[in-house]
């Protein structure tokens, strides 16, 4: 079957590699921009870098086109030839978008998908690296950044295989200062890009190997690093598990929960992982449900594919199809109890805004790629029950 897939140029992986930062630093340039959001780590990269003429940006929040068009006006100024990416998700895309724009020039706003320009980037991204922590949205290994747009109320991505950094570099060692409410809603969003990526639309071989191992690392050793930070163990699983959701995503894409993740994240106050964690199990409910709604040969290969990932699962390795794929929605649900994974509507969020999300989620290009359609009134009562859902 075609496929596309994506890659980056080098990974070094493994305990106490952040004392290669240095090294990786220095082939990309001599005066990098360092984007981060983890000041737990920041001091000890910058003494690595004590030989480097380096400027330093912090990132508060998910990143707005505000945040990033700064960012490029600071690293013109400031002659930057490079950048390195430390922290989460928020900090990765941040940096990686910078990269693309330093290089290609305009705003972040002219390469926005649906609510932006949509400018194609053109020009290799300014090399960069990403040095993860969180363990959650893959970016190290994404080919896109999102950005909010708040006047637009909507998250759209930046989106071109030349965004990719020239190395990622993680460490789990850097994981253990991480708090476990971020732990939790972190490895939720790497084990919801993982589900999302094997059920794709787009998902393919290379993708499906990557997908269900990543799978059966988090759902074994989230709830280990939730309860112990210092597990290093289950850290480094955590670590592969989020490389890989995003090595997955980039060339498989998502579904439905990311498609409302773009809405509820510019609209409400909650972090991208807790958004999509507390959707997981009631979208993955919404997809079983009309699949088992098909005809056999419509509904049943999908089917067969939320069966796999339940045997991922542990003790269900040996599970027969029915219990495997029920085993998709308890497993899910029942880890949100464990993580105190809150409900949405500790956010704001009522069964008001329901309409107006469901509408936003139609136009997200994560939409495009659920394994079934579903209607409005599916997707309506997903939204509901995450909104209400005491975990």
């Amino acid at each position: 079957m075609p496929f596309e897939f994506y890659g980056i140029g080098k990974i070094i992986f493994g305990r106490g590699t952040i004392s290669r930062a240095a090294e990786v630093a220095q082939s990309l340039g001599s005066a990098p921009l360092i984007i981060h959001n983890s000041d737990a780590a920041i001091d000890l990269l910058q003494k690595s870098l004590a030989g480097l003429s380096v400027t330093v940006r912090r990132q508060r929040g998910e990143p707005i086109v505000s945040d990033i068009d700064a960012a490029v006006d600071e690293g013109r100024q400031k002659n930057c030839d490079s950048i390195i990416a430390l922290g989460g998700g928020s900090a990765i895309d941040a940096a990686k978008a910078v990269a693309g724009l330093l290089t290609n020039g305009g705003s972040a706003v002219d390469y926005m998908e649906i609510v932006g320009s949509g400018r194609k980037i053109t020009r290799p991204a300014a090399p960069w690296m990403a040095i993860p922590i969180t363990a959650g949205t893959g970016a190290e290994a994404t080919r896109n950044a999102v950005i909010g747009l708040p006047e637009k109320h909507f998250k759209a991505s930046i989106r071109s295989e030349l965004l990719l950094p020239r190395v990622a570099l993680i460490d789990p060692e850097l994981a253990v200062t991480v708090p476990p409410s971020v732990t939790a809603s972190s490895g939720m969003d790497a084990l919801c890009q993982l589900i999302e990526s094997y059920t794709s639309t787009g998902a393919s071989p290379m993708t499906d190997i990557l997908a269900l191992r990543g799978i059966h690392l988090a759902a074994r050793n989230l709830p280990r690093a939730f309860h112990d930070g210092n597990d290093v163990d289950a850290r480094e699983a955590m670590a592969m598990a989020a490389l890989f959701s995003g090595m997955t995503l980039t060339s498989a894409g998502l579904g439905a929960v990311h498609g409302f993740a773009s809405p509820l994240g510019a609209n409400f106050p909650a972090p991208h992982g807790t958004i999509c964690a507390a959707l997981l199990p009631h979208l993955i409910a919404a997809n079983i449900r009309a699949l088992r709604e098909l005809p056999r040969e419509a509904g049943g290969p999908v089917l067969e594919r939320y069966a796999d990932i339940g045997r991922e699962f542990p003790g269900l390795e040996s599970a027969a199809d029915v219990a495997a794929i029920d085993a998709c929605m308890d497993f899910t649900a029942n880890l949100l109890k464990e993580l105190h994974i809150p409900p949405l509507s500790q956010f704001g969020m009522t069964n008001a805004d329901v309409p107006e999300m469901v509408a936003l989620a139609r136009k997200a290009s994560s939409m495009r790629f659920n394994p079934v359609v579903l209607s409005d009134a599916d997707l309506s009562r997903a939204l509901t029950d995450a909104i209400q859902t005491v975990n």
